[in-house]
């Protein structure tokens, strides 16, 4: 399982990728594989003010639906309107083209708790 050392992770199983105040979300590809095959997604809308651990949208699986909730406070600059199409992407590329939204954080602080790739792969037990 892959676990990548450039992100950060929430204990819900969402990763993100810091580019300056701009962080990338998505599932973990441990989340991926607990969920089964992703068959829709529920996303918010651009400009959307969404709080730390408030519900940005709902991922829909074979097993179950889940929400998604945000690890940092933000506002949505970018969606990945792709996953409408091919919701499936989340399973085949957590890390890379499933990538669900990006947002403008407002809370610098809030990236602490977020753990490093070696405490989340302890976290998960792999």
């Amino acid at each position: 399982m892959n676990f990548p050392e450039n992100l950060k992770y929430s204990e819900d199983h969402e990763w993100v990728k810091i580019d300056g105040n701009i962080a990338t979300i998505g599932i973990s590809e441990f989340a991926q594989s607990e969920l089964g095959d992703v068959v829709f997604i529920e996303l918010p809308e651009v400009d959307d003010e969404i709080e730390k651990n408030d519900p940005f949208g709902t991922i829909e699986a074979v097993k179950t639906v889940s929400d998604m909730l945000l690890p940092i406070s933000g506002k949505v600059v970018e969606i990945n309107e792709s996953l409408n199409d091919e919701p499936e992407t989340i399973n085949t590329e957590p890390y890379g083209k499933g990538w669900i939204l990006k947002i403008e954080f407002s809370d610098k602080s809030e990236l602490e708790n977020l753990m490093d790739s070696k405490s989340y792969k302890e976290f998960v037990g792999k």
